[in-house]
């Protein structure tokens, strides 16, 4: 192996290396483009809603375990907004407040949402293998999971637009989440980005990276595999749950 393929990139190449994973972020999945386009039924955006808050309701335990991994002070008083970001604070309900009013939006009931009776197998094991990820890994890669935020404000500025247009019977409320994260995920992403390039220094360590991105986008993915077969093919569901979300 030459000297140029063991030298590690530049902080600029790495950076551009990192950007060029947003090819596999899950805007691109099969369902998520149906979303966008306005092809999904009522029920099966209720499914999506349903089964993204098991991932939404994760995030402030995946942080949570960032955090108690991180003996870094100055991370930690950083990281912790993300936290409060997502369970709310006195003066802010937080994400998983605004999510569950998206659910709500949806025609879903607040408790059917926070019950879990939607969540599919495969949805939960994705989720579960993040936040196991982040429990179980240097804090550093936990932190570097995270940069599928880079590609994140487009998603969310595309669902501002188009869940007017194409589900008007979704109330303007349930659009407060996509909303609040425009800001809150470029601010998250520039800190978790600064620690990534500041801590992969070497090429292995940098590739290792990339691999670590990779698996944040197949779980993603993954979870869009799961609810594309149960909502649109039908073909993996459950019996129990194969009539679990009808239309309201």
């Amino acid at each position: 192996m030459s000297a140029s393929e063991t030298a590690p990139w530049s902080r600029e190449e790495f950076h551009e290396k990192l950007k060029e994973k947003g090819t596999s972020y899950h805007v691109y999945h099969p369902f998520q483009i149906m979303m966008t386009e306005g092809k999904l039924t009522r029920s099966q955006m209720q499914g999506w809603v349903a089964n993204r808050f098991y991932y939404q309701k994760n995030i402030p335990l995946k942080d949570a375990a960032v955090m108690a991994n991180c003996p870094d002070r100055e991370v930690r008083r950083e990281w912790i907004l993300r936290m409060l970001d997502q369970d709310g604070t006195d003066g802010d309900a937080g994400g998983i407040e605004a999510w569950l009013r998206l659910g709500v939006a949806c025609g879903l009931t607040r408790e059917e949402v926070r019950s879990e009776e939607h969540v599919l197998p495969g949805v939960r094991f994705a989720v579960d293998a993040y936040r196991n990820f982040a429990r179980s890994r240097p804090w550093q890669e936990a932190v570097c999971s995270s940069l599928t935020e880079l590609f994140a404000p487009d998603a969310h500025a595309s669902r501002i637009e188009s869940f007017p247009k194409h589900y008007p019977w979704i109330g303007p409320e349930g659009l407060d989440y996509f909303r609040m994260r425009l800001t809150e995920a470029r601010r998250d992403v520039q800190h978790g980005l600064q620690v990534t390039l500041d801590y992969f220094k070497t090429r292995a360590q940098q590739e290792r990276a990339l691999d670590i991105l990779e698996f944040k986008l197949d779980v993603l993915w993954t979870m869009l595999d799961a609810m594309y077969m149960a909502y649109i093919s039908q073909e993996t569901l459950p019996p129990h749950k194969k009539y679990a979300l009808t239309e309201r």
